[in-house]
């Protein structure tokens, strides 16, 4: 049997032989010769492998310059692929949330082709800041006297505490202290920041005189966080901003609200659940407003902070702030996404997280029948195919009850098993372009409401 094995061994070409092969020296012009030689002694390996466990050649073996070619285009692949989001959640926090407006698009793509005027100032010919040309522009939007840009609202909670509240106690109410995604909870930032929290109230109720009685020499900020990601009912009381505020001044303290998921728009003129406005804070006298950029406003991650202008000043003074910072393809798109809100009019068709959340359940079903006979050529023989009402929801912790009614593709495996519902998801995720749904009572349901290129999903159905 040795002999066998020793046979197949010799029956392996040599890399200078595979070289030689046109189709093989075709890959090196496209890939580089250095890639593919790498490329065909990993083949090489692992057909010496296959060879002791099977006492065979692989199957492959016959066709080298394919399969040579199928690891290279394999490994050319981005680790960041774009995805069909059919999952019925419009800011799927690991699909990348927010979908940028083509304007954003374009801008990160000329930030990234040519130098920008980053930290140049063109009216003094000398070194400018960073944040400025964004910061005019919030300003503008929401009525704050200075923004600050950091890369994400954790990072913007972080640098708040610990530029004004190092070795001091803050005073958040307990019903507050919230856990965001990957486990990250607020009482774990505070102590990262080097400040130490006071809790008031209880888990549902909070009072004005909760916050009063807790203010000491040591206290340095009052602080509100929106429980963006969940919802207390029933028997609650919560201390308004403006009630906030108010004892700020009597105390001479700051008071600092991290909105999260913060809209730049008022929510219900589109028929949406209303969520509070970061302009609207700095209108009641909130000192500094923090809030993502990649979630209801629709831009690229970052953390936005507004607020008064001195303790912006003390933000962008900190050491954090540089470790914070976002670079300059973030600040082009975030910029292009915030110019956009100039033509409120224009808002529901140019950005795509709004015209999602607004499209209307009818357009969506009449989609929807119109995919119907289509899914079905590419998928009936194995599926029972229909349209069933659906909830989509919002995401990234933004508005957790509400739901919004639109219409699903299900497919019910004809045979019942749930291991051909699995293998047919899996088959999707192996695509180009991976399909992504979600599976609920046996079937596989594909949300319409964010899908936009109908072509594209027919084809990764039928390939």
């Amino acid at each position: 049997m040795e002999w066998k094995v020793n046979n197949l061994f010799c029956q392996l070409p040599s890399i200078d032989s595979l070289l030689r092969q046109p189709a093989l020296q075709a890959l090196a012009g496209e890939w580089g010769h250095v890639r593919l030689v790498a490329t065909l002694r990993d083949m090489q390996q692992s057909a010496r492998e296959h060879i002791r466990q099977h006492r065979q050649l692989p199957a492959w073996a016959d066709d080298w310059a394919g399969c040579a070619s199928a690891q290279l285009q394999q490994q050319g692949r981005s680790g960041l692929r774009p995805v069909l989001n059919l999952s019925g959640t419009v800011l799927h926090t690991n699909l990348g949330r927010a979908q940028l407006a083509e304007s954003a698009v374009a801008a990160a793509a000329l930030a990234m082709r040519s130098p920008v005027t980053l930290e140049y100032s063109l009216d003094e010919a000398g070194r400018g800041h960073r944040d400025r040309a964004l910061a005019d522009r919030l300003c503008q939007l929401t009525g704050a006297e200075d923004a600050c840009i950091v890369n994400n609202n954790a990072a913007a909670v972080l640098l708040m505490l610990a530029a004004l509240a190092p070795g001091k106690r803050v005073i958040v109410s307990r019903g507050e202290l919230v856990e965001i995604g990957g486990a990250f909870r607020i009482p774990d930032v505070m102590t990262q920041a080097g400040c130490t929290l006071h809790e008031v109230g209880t888990t549902n109720r909070t009072h004005l005189k909760d916050y009063r009685q807790a203010i000491d020499a040591d206290t340095a900020l009052l602080m509100k966080v929106h429980t963006s990601n969940y919802q207390i009912q029933g028997f609650t009381k919560a201390v308004s901003e403006a009630e906030l505020v108010a004892l700020g001044e009597e105390a001479g303290l700051p008071v600092v609200v991290d909105l999260g998921s913060g809209s730049l728009i008022d929510l219900s003129q589109y028929g949406l659940p209303q969520e509070p406005m970061p302009q609207r804070l700095i209108a009641a006298g909130v000192s500094l407003v923090s809030f993502s950029g990649d979630k209801l406003l629709g831009g690229p991650q970052a953390g936005i902070i507004i607020g008064k202008k001195a303790l912006i000043e003390r933000l962008q003074q900190h050491p954090l702030k540089r470790a914070l910072r976002v670079d300059k393809i973030t600040l082009a798109a975030l910029d292009a996404t915030l110019q956009l809100y100039r033509q409120p009019d224009k808002l529901a068709q140019q950005l795509p997280t709004l015209r999602f959340l607004t499209r209307p359940q009818a357009e969506i079903h009449a989609q929807g029948l119109r995919l119907l006979p289509q899914v079905e050529a590419a998928c009936g023989q194995q599926f029972c195919v229909a349209l069933a009402p659906c909830s989509s929801q919002i995401g990234s912790g933004s508005l957790p009850v509400d739901r919004l009614p639109g219409t699903a593709l299900t497919l019910t495996p004809r045979d019942g098993s749930g291991s051909t519902l699995m293998a047919f998801t899996g088959k999707l995720r192996e695509g180009d372009v991976p399909v992504i749904g979600r599976i609920h009572d046996g079937s596989l349901w594909f949300d319409l409401r964010t899908l936009e290129d109908e072509e594209l999903f027919i084809r990764m159905l039928g390939a």
